[in-house]
Protein backbone atom coordinates (compact mmCIF):
# COMPACT_ATOMS: atom_id res chain seq x y z
CA UNK A 1 0.00 0.00 0.00
CA UNK A 2 1.47 3.60 -1.03
CA UNK A 3 2.29 6.18 1.49
CA UNK A 4 -0.67 7.91 -0.20
CA UNK A 5 -3.26 5.22 0.68
CA UNK A 6 -2.22 5.10 4.61
CA UNK A 7 -2.65 8.84 4.84
CA UNK A 8 -6.13 9.23 3.26
CA UNK A 9 -7.02 6.46 5.06
CA UNK A 10 -5.95 8.01 8.33
CA UNK A 11 -7.86 11.04 7.41
CA UNK A 12 -10.84 9.36 7.22
CA UNK A 13 -10.64 7.51 10.34
CA UNK A 14 -10.21 10.38 11.68
CA UNK A 15 -13.26 11.93 10.52
CA UNK A 16 -15.21 9.20 10.93
CA UNK A 17 -14.35 8.14 14.76
CA UNK A 18 -15.13 12.32 15.64
CA UNK A 19 -17.93 12.80 13.26
CA UNK A 20 -17.25 16.48 12.52
CA UNK A 21 -13.76 17.76 10.31
CA UNK A 22 -13.49 20.55 12.39
CA UNK A 23 -12.32 18.38 15.24
CA UNK A 24 -10.81 16.16 13.35
CA UNK A 25 -8.44 18.69 12.06
CA UNK A 26 -7.51 19.78 15.38
CA UNK A 27 -6.78 16.34 16.54
CA UNK A 28 -4.21 15.41 13.58
CA UNK A 29 -2.59 18.51 13.13
CA UNK A 30 -3.83 19.85 10.14
CA UNK A 31 -6.55 22.47 8.37
CA UNK A 32 -10.03 21.90 7.96
CA UNK A 33 -9.61 22.40 4.17
CA UNK A 34 -6.71 19.51 3.84
CA UNK A 35 -8.50 17.50 5.71
CA UNK A 36 -11.02 17.51 3.60
CA UNK A 37 -9.23 17.76 0.59
CA UNK A 38 -7.65 14.80 1.52
CA UNK A 39 -10.94 12.75 1.74
CA UNK A 40 -12.72 14.07 -1.48
CA UNK A 41 -9.14 12.62 -3.08
CA UNK A 42 -10.06 9.19 -1.50
CA UNK A 43 -13.69 9.10 -2.30
CA UNK A 44 -12.98 9.94 -5.77
CA UNK A 45 -9.90 7.53 -5.74
CA UNK A 46 -12.13 4.35 -4.23
CA UNK A 47 -14.94 5.95 -6.33
CA UNK A 48 -17.70 5.68 -3.67
CA UNK A 49 -19.02 7.91 -0.65
CA UNK A 50 -17.66 8.10 2.58
CA UNK A 51 -18.95 10.31 4.20
CA UNK A 52 -22.66 12.11 4.47
CA UNK A 53 -22.20 15.66 5.07
CA UNK A 54 -24.42 18.25 6.23
CA UNK A 55 -23.60 21.95 7.52
CA UNK A 56 -23.98 20.33 11.06
CA UNK A 57 -22.82 16.93 11.06
CA UNK A 58 -21.16 14.20 9.31
CA UNK A 59 -21.77 10.86 9.40
CA UNK A 60 -20.44 7.85 7.42
CA UNK A 61 -22.27 6.18 4.89
CA UNK A 62 -22.82 2.34 4.26
CA UNK A 63 -19.77 1.36 2.72
CA UNK A 64 -17.73 4.43 5.27
CA UNK A 65 -18.72 2.45 8.30
CA UNK A 66 -17.80 -0.83 6.79
CA UNK A 67 -14.49 1.01 5.85
CA UNK A 68 -14.76 1.85 9.71
CA UNK A 69 -14.99 -1.18 11.29
CA UNK A 70 -12.88 -3.27 9.19
CA UNK A 71 -10.01 -1.23 8.60
CA UNK A 72 -9.78 0.80 11.88
CA UNK A 73 -8.90 -1.90 13.72
CA UNK A 74 -6.20 -2.96 11.58
CA UNK A 75 -4.51 0.42 12.20
CA UNK A 76 -5.15 0.14 16.10
CA UNK A 77 -3.03 -3.01 16.48
CA UNK A 78 -0.44 -1.82 14.72
CA UNK A 79 -0.86 1.86 16.59
CA UNK A 80 -0.69 -0.50 20.08
CA UNK A 81 2.33 -2.82 18.97
CA UNK A 82 4.25 0.41 18.40
CA UNK A 83 3.08 1.28 21.70
CA UNK A 84 4.13 -1.71 23.50
CA UNK A 85 8.24 -1.04 21.92
CA UNK A 86 7.92 1.78 24.84
CA UNK A 87 8.75 -1.51 26.95
CA UNK A 88 12.07 -1.06 25.82
CA UNK A 89 12.60 2.59 26.86
CA UNK A 90 13.88 3.46 30.27
CA UNK A 91 10.63 5.05 31.33
CA UNK A 92 7.22 3.72 30.20
CA UNK A 93 5.53 6.21 27.44
CA UNK A 94 2.68 6.74 25.83
CA UNK A 95 -0.88 8.29 25.42
CA UNK A 96 -4.27 6.84 26.36
CA UNK A 97 -7.65 7.87 26.04
CA UNK A 98 -10.21 6.69 27.67
CA UNK A 99 -14.13 7.50 27.73
CA UNK A 100 -16.04 7.56 31.06
CA UNK A 101 -18.76 9.43 33.30
CA UNK A 102 -17.99 12.46 34.74
CA UNK A 103 -19.11 11.32 37.88
CA UNK A 104 -17.20 8.23 37.41
CA UNK A 105 -13.21 10.57 36.87
CA UNK A 106 -14.70 12.08 40.32
CA UNK A 107 -15.09 9.07 42.17
CA UNK A 108 -12.93 6.17 40.55
CA UNK A 109 -10.38 7.58 38.83
CA UNK A 110 -8.58 11.17 39.67
CA UNK A 111 -7.38 10.48 43.24
CA UNK A 112 -5.51 7.16 41.42
CA UNK A 113 -4.34 9.39 38.07
CA UNK A 114 -3.28 12.02 40.42
CA UNK A 115 -0.02 10.14 41.81
CA UNK A 116 0.21 7.90 38.83
CA UNK A 117 0.91 10.91 36.27
CA UNK A 118 3.69 12.11 38.69
CA UNK A 119 5.29 8.85 38.71
CA UNK A 120 5.08 8.43 35.21
CA UNK A 121 5.34 12.25 33.67
CA UNK A 122 6.07 10.40 30.02
CA UNK A 123 2.45 9.05 30.08
CA UNK A 124 -0.24 11.20 28.34
CA UNK A 125 -4.19 10.40 29.54
CA UNK A 126 -6.80 12.33 28.04
CA UNK A 127 -9.89 11.28 29.57
CA UNK A 128 -13.81 12.21 27.73
CA UNK A 129 -16.30 12.75 29.95
CA UNK A 130 -19.37 10.78 28.13
CA UNK A 131 -23.10 9.75 29.26
CA UNK A 132 -23.13 8.09 25.78
CA UNK A 133 -22.02 4.50 26.76
CA UNK A 134 -19.59 5.24 23.93
CA UNK A 135 -18.51 2.30 21.49
CA UNK A 136 -15.07 2.76 22.53
CA UNK A 137 -13.58 0.49 19.66
CA UNK A 138 -15.18 2.39 16.39
CA UNK A 139 -14.71 5.86 18.15
CA UNK A 140 -10.99 4.90 19.00
CA UNK A 141 -10.72 5.42 22.65
CA UNK A 142 -8.20 2.50 24.11
CA UNK A 143 -11.04 2.33 27.19
CA UNK A 144 -14.16 2.87 28.74
CA UNK A 145 -15.51 3.03 32.42
CA UNK A 146 -18.81 1.31 33.06
CA UNK A 147 -20.90 -0.06 36.01
CA UNK A 148 -20.29 -3.32 36.05
CA UNK A 149 -23.74 -4.76 34.81
CA UNK A 150 -23.07 -2.39 31.64
CA UNK A 151 -20.03 -3.98 30.10
CA UNK A 152 -20.31 -6.36 27.19
CA UNK A 153 -19.28 -9.96 27.58
CA UNK A 154 -16.65 -9.63 24.93
CA UNK A 155 -14.64 -7.19 27.17
CA UNK A 156 -12.24 -7.36 29.32
CA UNK A 157 -12.87 -5.43 32.05
CA UNK A 158 -10.98 -4.63 36.23
CA UNK A 159 -13.16 -3.24 38.86
CA UNK A 160 -11.34 0.42 39.89
CA UNK A 161 -14.54 1.33 42.62
CA UNK A 162 -16.82 -0.17 44.90
CA UNK A 163 -20.73 -0.71 45.06
CA UNK A 164 -22.39 2.09 44.22
CA UNK A 165 -25.41 2.43 46.05
CA UNK A 166 -27.75 5.32 44.22
CA UNK A 167 -29.87 7.96 46.65
CA UNK A 168 -33.36 10.12 45.68
CA UNK A 169 -32.81 13.69 47.25
CA UNK A 170 -34.10 16.95 47.91
CA UNK A 171 -33.54 19.95 49.64
CA UNK A 172 -36.09 20.71 52.73
CA UNK A 173 -37.63 23.62 51.71
CA UNK A 174 -38.61 21.81 48.27
CA UNK A 175 -39.91 19.37 50.87
CA UNK A 176 -41.88 22.04 52.69
CA UNK A 177 -45.33 21.80 52.07
CA UNK A 178 -45.35 18.84 50.26
CA UNK A 179 -46.54 15.08 50.80
CA UNK A 180 -43.03 13.34 51.08
CA UNK A 181 -42.70 10.14 48.80
CA UNK A 182 -43.17 6.69 50.22
CA UNK A 183 -42.86 4.51 47.05
CA UNK A 184 -41.46 4.98 43.74
CA UNK A 185 -45.02 5.50 41.99
CA UNK A 186 -45.06 8.72 44.41
CA UNK A 187 -42.61 10.55 42.20
CA UNK A 188 -45.28 11.29 39.72
CA UNK A 189 -46.77 13.88 41.84
CA UNK A 190 -43.49 15.60 42.04
CA UNK A 191 -41.26 17.99 40.72
CA UNK A 192 -38.45 16.01 39.97
CA UNK A 193 -34.82 16.78 37.66
CA UNK A 194 -34.28 14.58 34.72
CA UNK A 195 -30.97 13.13 33.55
CA UNK A 196 -30.83 12.47 29.30
CA UNK A 197 -28.83 9.65 28.35
CA UNK A 198 -27.56 10.48 24.65
CA UNK A 199 -26.82 6.66 23.82
CA UNK A 200 -30.80 6.35 24.04
CA UNK A 201 -31.86 9.76 23.40
CA UNK A 202 -34.54 9.90 25.63
CA UNK A 203 -34.47 10.46 29.51
CA UNK A 204 -33.37 7.86 32.32
CA UNK A 205 -35.96 6.30 33.97
CA UNK A 206 -35.18 5.93 37.53
CA UNK A 207 -34.56 2.39 38.83
CA UNK A 208 -35.76 1.09 41.98
CA UNK A 209 -35.80 -2.83 43.61
CA UNK A 210 -37.58 -3.62 47.25
CA UNK A 211 -38.18 -7.48 48.20
CA UNK A 212 -36.99 -8.62 44.71
CA UNK A 213 -39.97 -6.65 42.86
CA UNK A 214 -37.94 -3.89 40.22
CA UNK A 215 -39.57 -0.93 39.41
CA UNK A 216 -38.59 2.01 36.70
CA UNK A 217 -40.28 5.04 37.11
CA UNK A 218 -40.57 7.94 34.20
CA UNK A 219 -40.64 11.15 35.91
CA UNK A 220 -41.19 14.66 35.06
CA UNK A 221 -40.10 18.09 35.72
CA UNK A 222 -38.97 21.75 35.22
CA UNK A 223 -35.07 21.15 34.19
CA UNK A 224 -33.27 18.22 32.33
CA UNK A 225 -29.37 17.95 32.63
CA UNK A 226 -26.76 15.95 30.96
CA UNK A 227 -24.55 15.59 34.05
CA UNK A 228 -25.09 13.93 37.30
CA UNK A 229 -23.35 17.05 39.16
CA UNK A 230 -25.76 20.00 37.61
CA UNK A 231 -28.62 17.35 38.69
CA UNK A 232 -27.09 17.50 42.12
CA UNK A 233 -26.78 21.81 41.74
CA UNK A 234 -30.26 22.13 40.93
CA UNK A 235 -31.82 19.60 44.07
CA UNK A 236 -29.52 21.67 46.81
CA UNK A 237 -31.25 24.78 45.33
CA UNK A 238 -34.27 23.06 45.94
CA UNK A 239 -35.65 22.90 42.36
CA UNK A 240 -37.05 19.30 42.91
CA UNK A 241 -36.46 15.55 43.56
CA UNK A 242 -32.97 13.92 42.03
CA UNK A 243 -31.20 10.54 41.44
CA UNK A 244 -28.06 10.72 41.73
CA UNK A 245 -24.92 7.94 43.37
CA UNK A 246 -24.92 7.83 47.00
CA UNK A 247 -21.59 9.29 47.22
CA UNK A 248 -21.87 12.37 45.84
CA UNK A 249 -25.03 13.19 48.05
CA UNK A 250 -23.38 12.37 50.95
CA UNK A 251 -21.76 15.91 52.57
CA UNK A 252 -25.02 17.78 51.72
CA UNK A 253 -27.45 14.54 53.70
CA UNK A 254 -24.35 14.70 56.18
CA UNK A 255 -25.00 18.35 56.74
CA UNK A 256 -28.90 18.91 56.06
CA UNK A 257 -28.86 20.35 53.03
CA UNK A 258 -30.27 17.23 51.50
CA UNK A 259 -32.97 14.68 52.45
CA UNK A 260 -32.66 10.86 51.56
CA UNK A 261 -36.16 9.57 50.30
CA UNK A 262 -37.01 6.11 49.41
CA UNK A 263 -33.65 4.63 51.12
CA UNK A 264 -35.72 1.13 51.80
CA UNK A 265 -36.02 1.43 47.25
CA UNK A 266 -32.36 2.42 46.26
CA UNK A 267 -30.71 -0.79 45.11
CA UNK A 268 -26.92 -1.33 45.31
CA UNK A 269 -24.88 -1.61 41.49
CA UNK A 270 -21.71 -2.99 40.70
CA UNK A 271 -18.98 -0.81 41.04
CA UNK A 272 -16.90 1.07 38.13
CA UNK A 273 -14.94 -1.08 35.68
CA UNK A 274 -12.79 -0.26 33.22
CA UNK A 275 -12.73 -2.05 29.89
CA UNK A 276 -11.10 -2.47 26.55
CA UNK A 277 -11.02 -5.40 24.19
CA UNK A 278 -9.65 -8.26 24.39
CA UNK A 279 -7.32 -8.48 21.45
CA UNK A 280 -6.05 -5.18 22.35
CA UNK A 281 -2.11 -5.42 23.00
CA UNK A 282 -1.97 -4.01 26.23
CA UNK A 283 1.21 -1.56 25.95
CA UNK A 284 3.09 -1.31 29.53
CA UNK A 285 1.78 1.91 30.35
CA UNK A 286 -1.30 1.13 29.58
CA UNK A 287 -1.03 -2.15 32.26
CA UNK A 288 0.32 0.39 34.91
CA UNK A 289 -2.60 2.46 34.38
CA UNK A 290 -4.58 -0.57 34.82
CA UNK A 291 -3.08 -1.15 37.53
CA UNK A 292 -3.05 1.79 39.63
CA UNK A 293 -6.70 2.11 38.59
CA UNK A 294 -7.44 -0.89 40.08
CA UNK A 295 -9.89 -1.04 43.34
CA UNK A 296 -8.57 -2.82 46.31
CA UNK A 297 -10.44 -3.68 49.51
Amino acid sequence: MSRENINDLLAFLAVAREKSFTRAAAKIGVSQSALSHTVKHLEQRLGVRLLTRSTRSVSPTQAGQHLLLNVGPRFEEIEAELAFLSEFRDKPAGSIRISASDVAIDTAIWEKLVPFLSEYPDIKVELVSDYGLADIVAEGFDAGVRMGEQVAKDMISVRIGPDIRFAVVAAPGYLAGRTTPETPQDLVGHCCINLRLPTHGGLYAWEFEKDGREVRVRVEGQLIFNSIFQNLKASVAGRGIAHMPEEIAEPYLADGRLVRLLGDWCPVWQGYHIYYPSRRQASPAFSLLIDALRHRK
